[in-house]
């Protein structure tokens, strides 16, 4: 009996609608059969996933928008793994499973080191370093110079949420209501890695909290040139309320205040080991930017539009 996976070989141009529909079917009909070997009902993995009862109807008959996230859920619930809801193409010419037999063996963090690995021997990705990424806490001013060093040198200007955002097909707050941290962390170093493919030299601005994340961390460091965007906990403070952010004062002015020196405390040993530091306390945006258009000169190669007076 043919499946829907044997039609996702190539296909003519103007096919993609075709075979997009032949793929949400493959992923369907094994959500479908492996509920069905666990003997769930329907209902049961909608109350198990947290995801709703139509959704999963339409995501078994091939007719949902599958994002990786809700997938991930599923896959959860069913004590599977996501990649056993992934179908191969038609046209790969090398069989398959026995490395997929192998991954299944490994634990998280040997999966993590062993796509690493390939991606560095058959990926095209390298060791030398990508651009400059920026870390630090909100409100440093990671975004401000990370657009005008990008624009200096003709870059691209990358915000790792953003991607996190779009491999999960849904907003970084949604992620977080969906699948928690656990999810969250994973589609973040999904999403480095995808920086890293995807760009030959690049400006990246990272979340805060990554750094606390150390195989994420590690991969950072190793692909690019760090730069810890430094501010005191009192600066951090006023230009995020400049920001219209008002959440930090949800309790009071000094609670808020003794919270983020204490994340500031426990990040800060991370922080340290980032190439390059630059104290944006009490400093106007032009000469951050020119310690920061220095550092840039070994990655992002000379500079290509208007130079930093």
């Amino acid at each position: 009996m043919s499946t829907a996976t044997e039609q996702l070989g190539p296909a003519p141009a103007g096919d993609e609608s075709a075979r997009l529909a032949a793929l949400t079917g493959e992923i369907g009909l094994r959500v479908r059969r492996a509920r069905q070997k666990r003997g769930l009902t329907r209902r049961q993995l909608a109350e198990r996933s947290g995801i709703s009862l139509r959704y999963l109807a339409q995501l078994e008959g091939g007719s949902a928008n599958v994002s990786v996230a809700v997938l991930w859920k599923v896959a959860g619930s069913l004590g599977a793994g996501l990649v056993e809801f992934i179908p191969e193409t038609a046209d790969a010419s090398t069989p398959a499973e026995p490395l997929e037999h192998l991954v299944r063996r490994l634990s998280p963090r040997e999966r993590q080191w062993a796509y690493e690995l390939l991606l560095r021997n058959l990926g095209g990705a390298t060791d030398r370093k990508r651009g400059i990424a920026l870390v630090g806490l909100r409100g440093a001013g990671k975004s401000t110079l990370g657009e005008r060093l990008a624009a200096h040198y003709a870059a691209p200007f990358v915000r790792l949420g953003d991607v996190i955002a779009e491999l999960g097909s849904m907003e970084v707050g949604e992620l977080f209501s969906l699948g928690g941290q656990t999810l969250y962390r994973r589609l973040e170093h999904q999403a480095l890695q995808h920086v890293i493919v995807g760009h030959e030299r690049v400006v990246l601005e990272v979340g805060g909290s990554l750094v606390m994340q150390e195989m994420t961390h590690d991969l950072l460091l190793r692909s690019f040139t760090t730069v810890w965007i430094r501010a005191t906990p009192e600066e951090h403070m006023q230009r995020v309320l400049r920001q219209g952010d008002l959440r930090p004062m949800a309790g009071n002015v000094g609670a808020a205040m003794d919270d983020l020196r204490a994340i500031l405390d426990q990040r800060e040993p991370r922080y340290r080991l980032a190439d390059h530091v630059i104290d944006t306390s009490g400093r106007d945006e032009e000469s951050c930017l020119r310690d920061l258009v220095r550092l840039g000169v070994d990655t992002l190669g000379e500079a290509r539009a208007q130079a930093v007076i």
